[in-house]
């Protein structure tokens, strides 16, 4: 998800949610969110949860990306990409992506 502060710069925010009891297992904000990055959030979600048997991810490039395709064949997860253009294939994140968005980026200004 993305969206800009009152001075116009950027915010990336990677929200990670449960699909199984819709729980928000992280949201992770930064002006830049690499591949990287993903990953150790993916991490630290896992110290307490495990590793998912799959994560349903869109075509961003930070998860079209060979590192994470490569750690998650090492964890042995499996990738599932939504189609292009089609966002009720992951339906709970939408959700919840507009909801954060009306309820909290577009009630604030963040200075």
């Amino acid at each position: 998800m993305s969206d800009s502060l009152w001075d116009g710069r950027k915010i990336r925010l990677l929200n990670v949610i449960d699909d199984f009891n819709r729980e928000v297992l992280m949201i992770e904000t930064d002006t830049s969110l690499p591949t990287l990055r993903v990953i150790r959030c993916l991490e630290e979600i896992a110290q307490y949860r495990g590793y998912p048997q799959m994560i349903r991810v869109d075509n961003g490039p930070e998860f079209i990306s060979a590192k994470l395709d490569m750690w998650s064949k090492e964890k042995d997860i499996k990738l599932i990409f939504i189609q292009p253009g089609e966002p009720t294939q992951n339906a709970y994140i939408e959700r919840l992506n507009g909801t954060f968005r009306r309820d909290i980026l577009n009630a604030y200004v963040f200075k």
